[in-house]
């Protein structure tokens, strides 16, 4: 008999129960190799139709040869064979989609296209959101946003959608409350942060930009998501100028003079895109009445669904109420029937 030599063992082929045991257990390089070492022998066999396809390919054994006796087909070659047969036979529209699916777990990877789908679906999260308005006037900045319905028992003060930063910063949003209240918090102490350190409040677009930055790093590292919401950023400088600044879930921020986000954001931009002249916004009264107009476009219930606040030089955020507002959308409404009374007798 020929013997069977391993590191620590020495003995003859047909070997003890308890080694063929632990060597079909435990499967390492030096098990692998005195299979080889054994050729067709009882040994040989035992193993292989244990450890199956582990043996490396053109071993010489049985193991290794499926077509020989107690070899045994290696399934790794059986699914890539599939694969490549499904893949050959699919739709360019298939593949596409396929290929698409590849890109879309991790935030770090680009597809080939150049997309992040991640942040695009973020910036989704952000359509399905409240529609939010922004209108910089010459001394007064307006936030707008579409206030959903609240529940008969829910208080209404703790669903809002515009908070202040500071004294002089506010921001009113679109998307993930949640993913919100985290910007908001971080927001209000940078803002502190900066004073206690520089003795001077904060500019709008400093703050604009640290919150822009956070939303970028959350989608360059892996194990995060983005955060899913869009800001409207509002507020005065020192030198007493309004500024209205937008930031999204990749972390670009722009300044604008008119602006919305969220749900409908198209239909009100193109409505904002006609209507915003120097004349609509020369009073504050005026571009009050933009603002709900703006937002009337597509809220259908009146001015109970709509949240309002308007941000002075030197004035802490102004919410309005609901009677309020309500006064300003009826005046808007007769304003609206007189018009078109004239425009009936001109014809």
């Amino acid at each position: 008999m020929r013997p069977l030599v391993t590191r620590r063992h020495s003995f003859l082929v047909s070997p003890p129960p308890a080694f063929a045991g632990l060597v079909c257990a435990a499967p390492n390089a030096w098990g692998l190799w005195a299979i080889q070492a054994c050729g067709r022998g009882a040994l040989s066999r035992r193993l292989a139709r244990s450890l199956g396809s582990r043996l490396p390919a053109g071993s010489g054994t049985a193991a290794s040869q499926p077509g020989r006796q107690g070899g045994v087909p290696r399934p790794q070659q059986q699914v890539r064979g599939a694969g490549a047969g499904a893949a050959a036979g699919a739709s360019p529209a298939r593949r596409r989609r396929s290929m698409a699916a590849r890109y879309d777990r991790a935030i770090t990877v680009f597809s080939p296209d150049g997309h992040l789908f991640q942040v695009e679906y973020a910036q989704e999260a952000v359509k399905k959101g409240s529609t939010a308005v922004g209108i910089r006037g010459l001394d007064i900045v307006v936030l707008g946003v579409e206030r959903k319905s609240v529940a008969k028992l829910q208080e209404e003060r703790t669903v809002r959608k515009i908070c202040a930063l500071d004294d002089h910063v506010c921001m009113a949003f679109a998307g993930l409350t949640a993913d919100a209240r985290i910007i908001i918090n971080r927001a209000r102490v940078e803002c502190q942060s900066h004073k206690l350190t520089v003795e001077d409040p904060v500019t709008v677009e400093y703050i604009t930009r640290y919150i822009a930055s956070l939303k970028q790093r959350y989608t360059q590292s892996n194990g995060r998501r983005p955060f899913g919401i869009s800001a409207l950023i509002v507020g005065f400088d020192d030198d007493g100028s309004p500024r209205l600044y937008q930031t999204d879930p990749s972390g670009t921020y722009h300044s604008w003079k008119a602006n919305v986000i969220g749900r409908n954001a198209k239909t009100v931009r193109e409505f904002l895109e006609k209507n915003y002249t120097e004349e609509a916004i020369a009073t504050d009264k005026e571009a009050i009445k933009l603002a709900i107009r703006a937002l009337l476009e597509v809220v259908q219930s009146g001015g109970k669904n709509i949240e309002l606040a308007i941000i002075r030089r030197n004035q802490p955020l102004q919410i309005f109420s609901a009677k309020d507002i309500e006064s300003q959308v009826a005046e808007i409404e007769k304003e609206k029937e007189e018009s078109e009374k004239k425009k009936k007798k001109s014809i």
